[in-house]
């Protein structure tokens, strides 16, 4: 059995002046960010989760609008999606690097975990730091040309099978191993293994690099290969307080389950 993944990519330009599609408790924890550049990134990241999080649950109705969705950090840091103040029936995983970020989402209950990174040279300390001994000896026999890529995706699968184990980098990357995968063409999605030999699991998914970036999604139980979300212009909120029965009926639930489980929404297909 395999399960849906849905993905959607925004820039920061896709991101509203204001912040009137933010939640007060967002609001508030966007207050309390005094960097520039930290605050943007997370406008993008709750930005892009929203949408997302919007499309993947809208049905034959509207899908709720921004500012009814809320992501929050679980206890072990993992973003979790609320509508109208009760769990969305999807699990979601967040990544942004370089004025882009990533949403995944899938039914709930998915181990599920992504990545977005760029293509940029790696010095030979950090793949000696960072990587397995087989996967070292990857790289080594890489080419030049070829390299830069290697451990960017190497890297990439890495930090998606310790979003999907909800540790984070809390633990060492080299207690998971990527099967490294071999050169593949741009803009289509290829699969992916990443094991963590101390329990046994096995994490399959996919990858992808276009535009000097890498892309990468783990999931259990085992993934499609990832739908794009296909998005128009967000939802305007409704007038009065948000209704949060309307997006959490067992009906509904259902309808959003049965949609995500038959892959619907997609560009239908690997690329």
């Amino acid at each position: 059995m395999t399960v849906a993944v849905h993905w959607l990519l925004q820039a920061a330009a896709d991101v509203p002046a204001g912040d009137d599609w933010l939640t007060p408790a967002e609001r508030v924890r966007l207050a309390a960010l005094r960097a520039p550049r930290r605050r943007a990134d997370w406008r993008l990241g709750r930005w892009t989760a929203k949408r997302a999080v919007a499309a993947s649950l809208a049905g034959d109705g509207p899908p709720p609008a921004p500012a009814a969705v809320e992501v929050r950090a679980a206890a072990d840091g993992a973003p979790e999606a609320f509508v109208g103040g009760h769990p969305a029936p999807l699990a979601i995983s967040l990544s942004h690097r370089a004025g882009l970020a990533v949403c995944m989402a899938a039914p709930a209950g998915t181990a599920l975990g992504c990545d977005l990174e760029l293509v940029e040279p790696r010095s030979d300390a950090f793949v000696a730091d960072y990587l397995t001994a087989p996967e070292r000896a990857a790289v080594q026999a890489a080419t030049a040309t070829d390299r830069a890529l290697l451990v960017a995706l190497l890297w990439s699968a890495k930090e998606s099978a310790l979003k999907a184990l909800r540790s984070g980098l809390r633990l060492d990357t080299r207690w998971v191993a990527v099967d490294p995968p071999a050169p593949a063409g741009l803009g289509c999605w290829h699969p992916l293994t990443v094991r963590h030999p101390a329990t046994g699991r096995v994490l399959p998914g996919w990858w992808r690099h276009d535009a000097g970036r890498v892309l990468t999604v783990v999931a259990t139980p085992p993934p499609s290969p990832p739908r794009a979300i296909q998005i128009g212009p967000p939802a305007r909120p409704a007038a009065g307080p948000v209704r949060g029965d309307l997006w959490t009926s067992p009906d509904w639930i259902a309808a959003c389950l049965s949609k995500l489980s038959h892959g619907e929404g997609g560009d239908g297909g690997n690329c």
